[in-house]
Parts: C-alpha cells; sequence; structure tokens
C-alpha cells in the first residue's frame, strides 16, 4: 500500500465508470459471453491469471467480490483473500483446504466453541486427530507435534477468556517442523495485527464483526500466502464456499470506516477497562496490565486493541451474574459482536467448550462484553448501577 491503511480505505475501488463513490452490486448466475472463443479465452487468463477476477460462471464470483478480495488483501499484505457466506465458513475453507484422513492438528485451548467442536469431534469422523495446547505454555505445543502434524490453528487471543500468545515463536515451531500455520485474527483485524506479514500461511476474519461493523450481514475472510492458495484455491471452487454480492457490498461500504470505529471502540473499551481494573472481585481479560504476560504478548506483536473484552467475576452465585448482565441499560444480549451498539453475554459451559487448561475457581464465572461506539461515561455509569446485583 503506498497510501496509510486510513488514506487507502476511503480512496479504494472508485467506480468511474458509472461515476459512483462505491462500485456497484453485481449480482449474476449466469456470466454471458458473446461466443466460445470469449469464454476459452476467459478460461485461458483464469488459468494463467487465478487472482485477477476471470469468471465464467457466477459461483466463482462477480466484479462486486472481486472488488473486496482486492481490498482485503491490500489491508492483510496477502497474496490473495477468499470470502465465505460466515466468519465459520474462513474456519472450515482453511481446515479443509490443507488437512486429509491420518493427519493431525495441533489447536490452541481456547478457540471458538464451533472451531472446537469441528477440529475435535466432527473431524474425528475423518480420522484427522485434533490436539490443544496451553496458550501460555508453548511447551504443550511442541510435545504435541508428530510426523503426522499438518496445521497449527491458532485463535489470537483467545476466545472469552482473551489469552494473548507469543505469535512469532509459534511461527517459528512451525516453520522448523514444517508444519502449515492458520490464524483466527477476528478481534485484531489487520488494522492491529497482519498475520501473513508476520510469518502464518493463513489468516481468518469474521467480516460479521469490525469489517462490516452495524450487524447487518454475515461474511468471513481467509487471507493466504502464496503457498497454500493452490489448496485453498481447489477447495473453495469444489465447495462453492463463495460470499454473495450483495453482503460484499455492505462489507466493502462497512471497510470505509473501519480505522475510524476501531479507534473509537478502543478509546471506549480502555476506559471501561480502567473503571472495571479498581473492582476486587472482577479479574479483568483485556489488554490493560502493563506488568502481565498477556500485556506484553499484545504489545510485542499488536498495533491497538479491539473493544472486546472478558470480566472472570466472583460472586455469590451464577444468578447474580445473570441479573447483573440483564440489568444493564444500554448492553444488548446477543451473540456476535464487532457492530456500533454495546454486548453483555454471561458464558456458560457451552461457550466456553470443553477446555483442557481453563480452571475456573468456585464462584467464578466469565461474562464477555462488547464496548460499542456510545459514550463510554454512559457505559461506565450503567455498568455501575448494575454491580449491585455482584454483592
Amino acid at each position: 500500500m503506498s497510501n496509510s491503511f486510513k488514506t487507502f480505505l476511503k480512496h479504494t475501488a472508485k467506480d468511474f465508470h458509472n461515476q459512483s463513490v462505491n462500485p456497484p452490486i453485481v449480482r449474476a448466475s449466469t456470466i454471458i459471453f458473446k461466443s466460445m472463443q470469449d469464454i476459452r479465452k476467459t478460461q485461458d487468463k483464469a488459468k494463467k491469471n487465478p487472482t485477477g477476477g476471470h469468471f465464467d460462471y457466477g459461483r466463482q464470483g462477480t466484479s462486486t467480490t472481486h472488488i473486496l478480495q482486492q481490498i482485503l488483501s491490500k489491508l492483510e499484505e496477502s497474496y490473495f483473500t477468499f470470502l465465505t457466506p460466515t466468519g465459520f465458513g474462513a474456519v472450515f475453507l482453511a481446515i479443509f483446504s490443507v488437512t486429509r484422513p491420518g493427519d493431525e492438528i495441533i489447536a490452541a485451548d481456547p478457540v471458538y466453541s464451533p472451531t472446537r467442536l469441528l477440529t475435535q469431534d466432527f473431524l474425528k469422523e475423518f480420522n484427522i486427530k485434533t490436539t490443544f495446547y496451553d496458550p501460555h505454555d508453548l511447551k504443550t505445543l511442541e510435545k504435541a507435534i508428530t510426523k503426522k502434524t499438518k496445521l497449527i490453528f491458532v485463535e489470537n487471543p483467545g476466545s472469552n477468556t482473551f489469552d494473548f500468545q507469543d505469535l512469532g515463536k509459534i511461527v517459528s515451531i512451525a516453520k522448523k517442523h514444517k508444519i502449515l500455520t492458520a490464524i483466527d485474527n477476528t478481534w485484531g483485524t489487520p488494522y492491529f495485527l497482519k498475520p501473513i506479514k508476520l510469518g502464518f500461511d493463513m489468516a481468518i476474519v469474521s467480516a460479521t464483526k469490525y469489517y462490516s461493523g452495524h450487524s447487518d450481514v454475515m461474511g468471513g475472510s481467509l487471507a493466504v500466502n502464496k503457498k497454500v492458495f493452490p489448496k485453498v484455491k481447489a477447495t473453495e471452487r469444489l465447495t462453492g464456499l463463495r460470499l454473495g454480492p450483495d453482503d460484499a457490498y455492505l462489507i466493502t461500504r462497512g471497510l470505509r470506516t473501519l480505522d475510524v470505529r476501531l479507534d473509537r471502540h478502543r478509546e471506549n473499551a480502555k476506559k471501561v477497562a480502567e473503571f472495571l481494573s479498581k473492582f476486587k472481585n472482577i479479574k479483568l481479560l483485556y489488554p490493560y496490565k502493563k506488568d502481565s504476560y498477556n500485556f506484553r504478548m499484545w504489545k510485542k506483536y499488536y498495533s491497538g486493541a479491539s473493544g472486546l473484552m472478558g470480566l472472570r467475576i466472583k460472586a455469590k452465585s451464577e444468578k447474580a451474574v445473570i441479573k447483573f448482565v440483564n440489568n444493564l441499560k444500554l448492553f444488548g444480549h446477543g451473540y456476535s459482536w464487532g457492530g456500533f451498539e454495546s454486548l453483555a453475554l454471561h458464558q456458560n459451559v457451552r461457550e466456553q467448550g470443553n477446555r483442557s487448561y481453563l480452571k475456573l475457581a468456585k464462584n467464578e464465572y466469565i461474562v464477555r462484553l462488547h464496548i460499542g461506539l456510545e459514550d463510554p461515561e454512559d457505559l461506565i455509569a450503567d455498568i455501575k448501577q448494575s454491580m449491585k446485583h455482584l454483592k
């Protein structure tokens, strides 16, 4: 990118043909040609330049999806970026592209619970074994490596518990043993972390979250390096995992303000974190405490922090924690995050997944907060009034 991230987002993908600030939505199942010769020419171009946006059928995309792929590839500094109908679709595409029966995967213990179900249970039926490692003890990762290990799957920070890992060390371990790597980078996005540049083979972002920013779109992106591109391309083509043009348009539009929104999410989250850090019954799961391992690992690799955080709360009962969540007036209660609005969820065992290394003390519970774009003082006042239920 010749211009800064912020400037690039505002000036990319202009449509001077139609004199439109944003590119048009092109919907197509059939891509029509004037002759069979034109079809063959397009197919030949696609073989010579598989990232060039040459389509002979609508399942492969249209100019609308291709423009978004170009934007994201520049933001990620990747060879190419694939688009999927959901964020989890990108997780699925990454894993299924590079693993086969008899292979083994090593995954971070605090991965997103559907990712855990996919790797731990579903893939078992395909004779693909998954072992989980402690994000704060990478010796557990190294010990799990065998000759069959094909992929190390990282989620950073860890889902719900927000464990930050030594990403550079993970990449070094993987390269030493010639193992592929994938990372779920939804929390940071390439605005705060560029995994491909760091050495990861694949980087996943749920476009449903911050890319869209308005809680009305589903989508995922999978940025890849040149090494794994052919495998992912072949898998994507066969499975038909493809984002539709309408969602691609909305995500492209949302990206125009990604930097502005993330900067505000970060500022608001920092203020809320400072308030919450004063309470002895709350352990804040967010990179704010400078003498902590999590803070050091965050600072080492990230240029900023987003608006999602966890609270490890000591309370008299689970009911008290649920009352605390229910009595928040400015926080919605619903899944997903990354939109303009604040959200709060009590994370029960189902949301945590069957973890090997998470140990909660008696009467200790986890609440996830997404800090939105509201006035942070209003959010703090709302949390304050609801904390009476935790006493």
